[in-house]
């Protein structure tokens, strides 16, 4: 499955570590020492997350690209 929803990868001092969100899929995040780590661990979560919403019913939403907000 290929992944076309935006990151957004950045330093959280307080976690110590890279945070990968993905603000098209709500509550889907991950993090890793070191920004590859992070990404890697962000493609995994992004791939379960479709995997739970479609084992229960809920829409997924199609990857629009860059966001206004990003």
């Amino acid at each position: 499955m290929t992944m076309k929803y935006e990151l957004i990868i950045y330093w959280s001092e307080v976690d110590d570590s890279f945070i990968a969100e993905v603000p098209e899929l709500p509550g889907c995040a991950a993090d890793g020492k070191t920004y590859l780590e992070a990404l890697q661990n962000a493609q995994t979560v992004m791939q379960e997350w479709i995997e739970t919403a479609e084992e229960l019913g809920r829409p997924i939403p199609q990857p629009k690209g860059k966001l206004a907000y990003a």
